[in-house]
């Protein structure tokens, strides 16, 4: 079974405590963070389909914070790359900047400048359609809903609101959000959009 990975996922890349840090302020964020030493150790479980923001330092043990993001572009993944340095120089940022990096910060203590990044590409990953995965895996996934939460997603699909879905199934509101909740993890979906074109 594939894992889940929220759209409020960041992958931090670095070798240092420094860069590490700031996956504890990012989760004082409500931002989930994964953590890899290595660019290495992190193409070991990427998935350049997921939507993920990737935080690297440019100096890295093995492939480079750049020798990393060209891997990534070689293979066509969206992932936004947010670099973090204290002591590339200018020509470096630039050759990162044409690259496609999303942004490159030359003072990683400034947290509220990393934080405004890391929201900003968020946002620019969850405004983007997920991969519509095949047949196969969308039956997957609908078989291992409840009975209750087909029949939910069945209104949700019809476009019914979520207290028009309790007055049909007399049950309260909260009971349909519980649901909806769930069929969004099973299914692999942000929301309703995802599902009607997972079922279409």
């Amino acid at each position: 079974m594939s894992r889940i990975i929220t759209t409020k996922t960041v992958d931090i890349v670095a070798d240092d405590g420094g860069l590490c840090t700031l996956a504890s302020l990012l989760a004082a964020d409500g931002i989930h963070t994964r953590v890899f030493i290595s660019a290495e150790a992190f193409l070991e479980t990427f998935d350049r389909n997921a939507p993920t923001v990737l935080v690297s330092s440019v100096e890295l043990p093995g492939l480079n914070g750049l020798e990393l993001q060209a891997y990534l572009n070689e293979i066509n993944a969206s992932t936004p790359v947010i670099f973090i340095t204290g002591n590339a120089s200018v020509s470096v940022a630039v050759q990162a900047l044409r690259a496609g990096a999303y942004d490159f910060i030359e003072d990683p203590t400034d947290c509220e400048r990393v934080l405004d990044s890391v929201r900003q590409a968020l946002a620019v990953v969850a405004s983007r359609p997920l991969p519509l995965p095949s047949k196969t895996v969308v039956a997957q996934r609908l078989g291992n809903l409840t009975e209750r939460e087909r029949e939910v997603l069945s209104h949700l699909l019809e476009g019914k609101m979520n207290k028009e879905i309790a007055d049909v199934l007399s049950v309260s509101r909260r009971t349909i959000e519980v649901h909806r909740a769930r069929i969004r993890e099973k299914m692999q979906a942000r929301g309703i959009a995802d599902l009607l074109r997972m079922m279409g």
